[in-house]
């Protein structure tokens, strides 16, 4: 398999993650949605990252539809996402709490980055900021609520746990965010981020 997209997207390092758990080997290709944009489209229309190459040729071109295909691909007894019931709504929900709060960080960023200063929708900013706290407020609630338990859902690392690390990294980073008015969402990332497999994936 080929994954292309550079790390520095949370939403390709998410899936490297999870291929590396699952101990499926791939082929990365760290292009630049910039700078790479009509090589990706040569496989991916939108010309976005991440783009996933199956061994036969197929190509997926969303994270989630990657991850459940690699969910399908290991098994129920080793993906990362519970099968049913109460635990794999409870890792949805995070997950697309995490999910929603890097969509409105990146439109912070681009914001920023594409708009002169004093062109800058200051309502629209203020709002996205709003969303994104009110996403970390949830997630904070979440990983207090674990108390000492190293996981968000059940006894194991799921995908609401690289998400959640992949994603607030990836926001404490764009926008910038202090996490300090998060403890218990901080010290959980930063565990995650401690682990081999996300250190050999940044």
């Amino acid at each position: 398999m080929i994954l292309i997209g550079m790390y520095d997207s949370s939403y390709t390092r998410r899936v490297a993650i999870a291929m590396a758990l699952y101990g499926l080997a791939f082929e990365h290709r760290a292009w630049s949605v910039g700078r790479d944009f009509d090589r990706i489209r040569e496989y991916n229309p939108l010309g976005r990252a991440p783009t996933l190459v199956l061994d036969d040729g197929e190509v997926l071109t969303e994270s989630s539809m990657m991850l459940d295909y690699l969910d399908d691909t290991v098994g129920p007894d080793r993906a990362l996402m519970p099968a049913t019931g109460r635990a794999r709504r409870d890792a949805q929900r995070l997950v697309a709490l995490a999910t929603g709060a890097i969509d409105k960080a990146i439109l912070i960023a681009l914001e920023r980055v594409f708009r002169p200063v004093e062109q800058h929708s200051q309502a629209w900013l203020t709002r996205c900021r709003l969303q994104v706290e009110g996403a970390l407020g949830e997630l904070e609630q979440a990983c207090a609520a674990r108390g000492d338990a190293p996981w968000l859902v059940g006894e194991a690392m799921t995908h609401a746990d690289i998400a959640v690390a992949c994603y607030t990294t990836h926001l404490r980073e764009a926008i910038p965010l202090d996490l300090a008015p998060w403890p218990a969402l901080r010290a959980h990332v930063d565990r995650c981020e401690a682990m081999d497999v996300f250190r050999s994936h940044y």
